[in-house]
């Protein structure tokens, strides 16, 4: 089945830096830099990197995330977690909007 996203072009990020090589270079510079061991475990950030794929919806951040979280040690349980987070904070950025929607209501129907 052909879809939008296409799973090889996962493989093709690192040529990103093709049509402009010195932005590239900083990007991943930064990343790779973000990445390492901090204040946060390597670990830690790949399930943070893995929820945060889930709520940008990004399929092929998803599959690099969970395979990174598998390769750091993480089992189904913490990954899916981790998704439970994401989107919990996601639905409640949602309704907390909700509350804009609600003033402006009663604005107008005053």
């Amino acid at each position: 089945m052909k879809t939008y996203y296409d799973p090889e072009d996962l493989k093709k990020f690192g040529k990103i830096s093709e049509f402009q090589p010195e932005l590239g270079k900083k990007f991943f510079d930064y990343y790779g830099s973000v990445f390492q061991d901090g204040a946060l475990t390597a670990r830690e950030k790949s399930l943070i990197a893995l929820a945060v794929s889930h709520a940008v919806q990004c399929p092929y951040c998803i599959e690099a995330y969970t395979e990174d979280t598998m390769e750091k040690g993480c089992d189904e349980e913490q990954m899916m977690e981790a998704v439970h987070v994401a989107s919990a904070i996601k639905s409640g950025a949602v309704l907390v909007h909700g509350v804009q929607m609600m003033n402006k209501y009663k604005d107008i129907s005053m």
